[in-house]
Order: structure tokens, then sequence, then C-alpha cells
């Protein structure tokens, strides 16, 4: 039996996407003669018929359908892994690894995103949201090449990226609400906090912690938000992440004053610069520039 080429494939996806053996001639700048040869030997090497002639227009048979399907696939794998060959050879990485701290603006993140995959489409990613120094580790341990940390890597590159709010809140049926005058960090440690656990594995640390008698630890910051709303404790928690719980009043500042809010600096970081990739290099490029013309972020 023989052996149908790539090539050969292509030029049966170029007549049936382009309707005809004279269209794909005009498309793919092959002679019409050698499009009819490669088809026929499509259909003599594998024993199927692939058209019908209907009237004037040529029609695939239920055989014709089954492998032009299967041939899109082949040839759009056969294009990324000749895509891939290229970015090899210029030096472009197969893989973006990235660590990024639960309270960086998700938004920020998938506008960046789309257009590094838009021009690198077979790159895979690996993203993995963190929590206080969990970014970090990972940057330490080499497994991602970039993190968005607010625990910036020693001896390494650390580019300031933005600075997120964080604020005191509760529900408002919460006990802390009832109070009659500012309250105090000390008032604070008899009541319930919930508090988002380290990500890290080897040095767990704890920003934010009062010392509360009462303490609650969950692993995502989706959790403590659910916690806060049903009434459970308070915490601070990005503004970022709660602005809409704060406008339908799901969530209440905490009568603190001006102790209500804390801020929290982003960065940017890797081991060593020069040693990124130059698409890793573009992400955080493109990371800089966004953050930079964030309305409502500060820079850090």
């Amino acid at each position: 039996m023989l052996r149908v080429t790539l090539e050969q494939w292509r030029m049966l996806l170029a007549v049936v996407d382009h309707g005809g053996f004279n269209q794909a001639s005009k498309v793919i700048h092959k002679s019409q003669s050698s499009i009819h040869h490669a088809v026929s030997k499509i259909e003599y090497g594998l024993g199927v018929n692939l058209f019908n002639v209907v009237g004037r227009k040529l029609v695939l048979t239920e055989q014709g359908e089954t492998l032009y399907r299967r041939a899109q696939y082949l040839v759009s794998e056969a294009n990324k892994i000749e895509h891939v060959g290229r970015n090899l050879a210029s030096g472009v990485e197969s893989e973006l690894r990235i660590a990024v701290d639960s309270i960086f603006p998700s938004q920020n993140l998938y506008c960046v995103l789309e257009p590094i995959f838009k021009s690198h489409p077979e790159v895979r990613l690996e993203l993995i949201e963190t929590v206080l120094s969990g970014s970090r580790e990972l940057l330490e341990q080499s497994k991602v090449d970039l993190a968005i940390t607010g625990q910036p890597v020693k001896g390494g590159w650390n580019q300031p990226l933005l600075d997120v709010e964080f604020i005191a809140v509760s529900a408002p049926n919460h006990a802390l609400q009832k109070s009659k005058r500012k309250m105090t960090y000390e008032d604070l440690k008899t009541y319930r906090q919930i508090v988002v656990r380290d990500s890290a594995k080897q040095a767990e640390a704890d920003d934010g912690w009062l010392e509360a008698e009462q303490r609650w630890t969950v692993s995502n910051l989706s959790t403590s938000i659910q916690l806060i709303r049903d009434g459970h404790g308070f915490a601070w928690l990005p503004e970022t992440l709660i602005g809409e719980h704060l406008k339908d009043g799901s969530l209440v500042p905490l009568p603190l004053g001006d102790k209500s809010n804390r801020t929290a600096h982003l960065f940017l970081s890797c081991i060593d610069w020069d040693a990124l990739g130059p698409m890793t290099q573009e992400m955080a490029e493109l990371l800089m520039k966004m953050c930079q013309r964030s309305p409502d972020k500060r820079v850090a």
C-alpha cells in the first residue's frame, strides 16, 4: 500500500476548502495536474473514493468526509510541530511557567496572556496560583521561571509591579459592626479571624494574623470571602477581589479608622533576567506595561 504524504493531504484539504481543483490550484500555487495526481494517489493508496461529481460540483463521499476531518487534524498538528521547530531554532521556549500571587488582579493577567498565546499558540502554559511566600518558593526551587510575589527573591531580579489595598471587613450583621466607637487591634483579638494559609511548603508565613484567640485557616481567598460574608469572622481582604461585595453591602469595612487599610507591594521576579527565554521576557514586559497604565492601581 502506498504511503500518503503530508503534502498530498494538504492538497486534498485545499480542494475541499476552496471548492475544486481549479480554485485550489490558484490558492496554493500548484498545477491542477499535480493536485489531481495527489488526490488520485490518496484514493489509490487507501482504496477509497473521496469525491462524487454532483452536477458540476465535487462532493465528498462519506469516506471522504471522514478522511477530510482526520486530515484537518493531521495538517493542523504538523503545522504546530513546524512552528515549534522554528521557535526552538530561534530560541523561543516551548513552555511558559509562572507563579501568581492570588491577590494579583486576574484581569491584568488575562489581558497579557491573550496576545502572548495568539502569537505562540503551541506554547504550553503552567500557571500556579499561590498565597504569601508560595510564589517566591516556587521560583527559588526552579519550578517556575517568573513570579508575581509579595516577597522579592534575594539576589534575583525584582521589579515593583503594583500595590494592592487590603481592607478589614466583616458581614454587616457581625458583632464588630455594632461598636459605637473606633476599634483597635486589641478589640479584634477576641473575635474569630479568617486566615489564608501560606502555600509555601518550607517556610510558612502568618502575615496579617493578629493572634486572635479564634482562628480559622483556609487554603484560598474565595473561601475566606465566603466565610466572612456568611458572618463567621473578619479579615483583611484585597480590594481587587471584594469590590462588588463592598458595593452591594455584603461586606462592610470595620470601624478601625485609618487602621482598616493595609497595602501589599507586589513584585515581578525571576532568578536571572538574562536567562529567561524571549517569550517569558515578552510576558514580563507586557505585565509591567499593563500594571503601569492600570487606572485604579498604584505602581509600587
